[in-house]
C-alpha cells in the first residue's frame, strides 16, 4: 500500500490548524491562532474561540491546500480532532471534517487531541520506538503515558490532579503582572534569572504523595506558593525579582515533571521518553529533560517547537498511523468529548 495522503485538522482550544501529511510526512501545515483575541480577558474564552475558528477554517484549508500542492478530492482519509477540548470549538472542526468526508466521498477519523500530541513526534522522528514513555505538557493536561501502540494502546500511567502546568504558567504569571499567554514571557524573563534563589515546593513528590500518586502531578500548590512569596514581598516593600522568580518557578515545574518522566522510564524498563504538548516550548524543561535523560542513558525525543503547539500536522499524523494499519473509519455521526480519555485513542 502506497503511503496515505491525510488531511488533518484541529480545533480544541484557540489555534486552527489545518495539515497535510503523507506517511509520515509532513507537507504543509497551516494554523490561525485567535490567542490575540484572548490576551484580553487573560484566557480562552469559548465563544470567542468557537466564532475565529467558524472564520478561519474554510482559509486555512485553501491555504494548506495550496501550500501542499493538492486539492481536497486528493486526500485518501480526513482526519480530525475529536477531543478532548472546548466544546464548541471542537464542534466546528468536526463539522467541517465530516463536510470534506461527506462531499468527497473520503473516510472519516476523529481521533484524541493527546495522543496526537505524541504522534507529532514522528513527523521529525520517525515511528514512535514500541513501547515508549511520552510526557504530554500542555496548557491544560499533564499526563505520563506508556504507548505501546499510538494508534492502538495509551495507558495513562499518572496525569493532572488541578492545575495542569500550563496553566500554572499562565496563573503565575497573571500574579508577576506579566501578559498572556504566560509561558513564554515566563520563560523569556527565566533566562535571566537564579533558579536556586527562591525555594519552591514540589507537588506530589513527598514520601506520602508518592505512594498515592507516583505519576500524577498537581501544580496548584507551587502556585499559591508563588502567590504568596509575592504577597509577602509586597507587604515587606521589597522589590520582586521577576527573573529570580521565573526561574524558580520553571526549575520546580521542570524538576517535577522530568523526575517522574525518567522513574517511569526505568520502573518499566523503557529506554525512550518522547515530550510533547505547549508547555515543552519551556527552555527549562527542554535543558532539565536533555540532562536527565542522558545522565540515565535514555533517548529523548521532541519534536520541533511548532509541533508541540496545537496544529493540524499531529492530527492528520496519526490519522496517518490509523489508516496505515487498516483500523475502520469513524462513522458520519461522529460526535465530540471534550472530556475524552487519553486511552481512547480514535472516536
Amino acid at each position: 500500500m502506497s503511503e496515505p495522503l491525510i488531511l488533518g485538522i484541529e480545533s480544541s482550544c484557540d489555534e486552527t490548524g489545518v495539515a497535510f501529511v503523507r506517511g509520515n510526512t509532513l507537507l504543509t501545515d497551516a494554523v490561525a491562532s485567535s490567542v490575540e483575541l484572548h490576551a484580553r480577558f487573560g484566557g480562552v474564552v469559548p465563544e470567542v474561540a468557537s466564532r475565529a475558528h467558524l472564520e478561519a477554517m474554510i482559509p486555512m484549508m485553501s491555504r494548506a491546500a495550496a501550500e501542499a500542492g493538492h486539492s481536497l478530492s486528493d486526500v485518501d482519509a480526513v482526519a480530525v480532532t475529536s477531543g478532548p477540548g472546548l466544546a464548541g470549538a471542537l464542534m466546528v472542526g468536526v463539522a467541517a471534517a465530516k463536510a470534506v468526508a461527506w462531499a468527497l466521498d473520503k473516510p472519516l477519523y476523529g481521533v484524541n487531541h493527546l495522543a496526537a500530541h505524541v504522534c507529532a513526534d514522528v513527523l521529525d522522528h520517525g515511528p514512535l520506538p514500541s513501547p515508549t514513555v511520552a510526557l504530554l505538557v500542555s496548557g491544560g493536561h499533564t499526563d505520563l503515558l506508556l504507548v505501546n501502540d499510538i494508534a492502538t494502546d495509551v495507558v495513562a500511567l499518572g496525569r493532572t490532579i488541578d492545575d495542569a502546568a500550563g496553566e500554572a504558567f499562565d496563573k503565575v504569571a497573571r500574579v508577576l503582572g506579566l501578559p498572556y499567554p504566560g509561558g513564554p514571557e515566563i520563560d523569556r524573563l527565566a533566562v535571566d534569572g537564579d533558579p536556586r534563589a527562591i525555594h519552591f515546593p514540589r507537588g506530589l513528590t513527598s514520601r506520602k504523595d508518592l505512594e498515592r500518586h507516583r505519576y500524577d502531578f498537581s501544580f496548584s500548590g507551587l502556585k499559591t506558593a508563588v502567590v504568596r512569596y509575592v504577597q509577602e514581598q509586597e507587604r515587606d516593600g521589597i522589590p520582586l525579582d521577576l527573573p529570580d522568580i521565573a526561574a524558580s518557578f520553571s526549575e520546580a515545574v521542570a524538576d517535577v515533571l522530568t523526575r517522574k518522566a525518567i522513574d517511569a522510564c526505568q520502573e518499566y524498563g523503557i529506554r525512550n521518553l518522547q515530550i510533547g504538548g505547549g508547555v515543552t516550548a519551556n527552555r527549562w524543561l527542554r535543558r532539565m529533560a536533555e540532562e536527565r535523560c542522558a545522565a540515565a542513558g535514555i533517548e529523548l525525543r521532541v519534536p520541533r517547537i511548532r509541533l508541540c503547539t496545537d496544529n493540524g500536522a499531529m492530527v492528520a499524523a496519526l490519522g496517518s498511523q490509523i489508516v496505515q494499519r487498516g483500523l475502520p473509519p469513524s462513522t458520519l455521526g461522529l460526535g465530540t468529548d471534550s472530556s475524552l480519555p487519553v486511552e481512547q485513542v480514535q472516536m
